[in-house]
């Protein structure tokens, strides 16, 4: 048995506090406890064995993805238990958390700048040209049918084994996890959890993209439709900010105890939003908690005490600082 075989079946809890007030539970599945640290080691592993099933892969052949981080790491994880390489562009705005951890899992990173998807130095057209020069396997995460096929075959029917939702709610990166859900459980209603500034709401609403704006909330998100990504399964949209994701994630810390990302926040501050909706009569609410909190350490939303600037610790904080120190002098000492 490999680390592979610990992918998946991960649990799915209660979010006690933050829905105490609710007339539906919140269960949150806990993705961010796959070995790789993320939802994404799903589909790492499910592109990976596809392709050596149809042939595609020969023995220490050089994978190439086009990754806000996540992927990547699961792809780093997969080659090293099955001997190959990986390179990954990235865009420039993603942690550098990420990036320090794909390069000591073995990875080559290229980073790229934050180009829209027409532009020739976008993340996702590097990958595909190196892919096209080096001879690399390009494993296509926004354009592979596994995966959204490995969330219809493993992720939906986990939850299923423990509860029948009465809704699910996901953002999109790649589309790969709403899609297959949806299609694994199509009597629950879908809801797209969407950070402001994507184009991804405005089209399931319009059925045209809109307006491209700033927002900070990694690996979700965009401004063009991935084709793995069904959008005709979606039946509603929530549009959360910034600062609703990462509070809504700083609660998660603090009040459940679950050390998860950014986008967790903006699944589950929808998800609240989708609860406040249910009748008690229902069936409770579904989210996802794509990825843990570590790969963020370095950004300034999860460096923050209390949603404050750090500079700005209370007093309960600085009284632990060495002895003799106070104040901002304390605090300084501290960090």
């Amino acid at each position: 048995m490999s680390v592979l075989e610990a992918i998946g079946r991960t649990h799915l809890v209660e979010l006690t506090a933050i829905g105490r007030d609710l007339p539906v539970p919140i269960l949150a599945k806990c993705e961010h406890l796959n070995p790789g640290g993320s939802i994404k080691d799903r589909i790492a592993r499910a592109i990976v064995e596809d392709a050596e099933a149809r042939s595609a892969l020969s023995p220490g052949a050089t994978l190439i993805e086009a990754t806000a981080g996540n992927t990547g790491l699961g792809l780093a994880l997969v080659a090293a238990v099955r001997g190959y390489r990986l390179v990954c562009t990235m865009p420039a705005k993603m942690s550098a958390d990420k990036r320090i951890a794909l390069e000591a899992l073995g990875a080559r990173v290229v980073i790229t700048p934050n180009a829209p998807p027409s532009h020739p130095d976008n993340f996702r057209n590097v990958a595909r040209r190196m892919a096209e020069e080096h001879g690399y396997f390009l494993t296509d995460q926004f354009n592979n049918p596994a995966n959204p096929r490995v969330h219809e075959l493993t992720t939906g029917p986990e939850i299923l084994a423990v509860v029948r939702p009465s809704a699910f709610v996901a953002g999109v990166g790649t589309g790969g996890t709403l899609t297959g859900v949806a299609r694994a459980i199509p009597s629950a209603r879908i809801v797209l959890a969407d950070p402001i500034g994507s184009q991804l709401a405005d089209f399931i609403e319009t059925g045209a993209l809109g307006g491209d704006g700033p927002y900070l909330v990694e690996g979700i998100g965009g401004s063009e439709i991935p084709s793995v990504f069904d959008t005709k399964l979606v039946h509603a949209v929530e549009r959360i900010s910034d600062e609703e994701s990462f509070a809504t994630a700083r609660r998660l810390w603090r009040e459940e105890g679950l050390f998860v990302g950014g986008s967790a926040g903006t699944n589950v501050a929808a998800a609240i939003r989708v609860a406040r909706t249910m009748r008690r009569s229902d069936g409770p609410v579904v989210t996802v908690l794509p990825d843990g909190w570590d790969r963020y350490r370095a950004q300034p939303w999860a460096r923050t005490t209390n949603g404050l600037d750090p500079s700005r610790a209370p007093q309960a904080f600085v009284r632990f600082a060495p002895h003799g120190l106070e104040g901002d002098e304390g605090v300084a000492a501290l960090r």
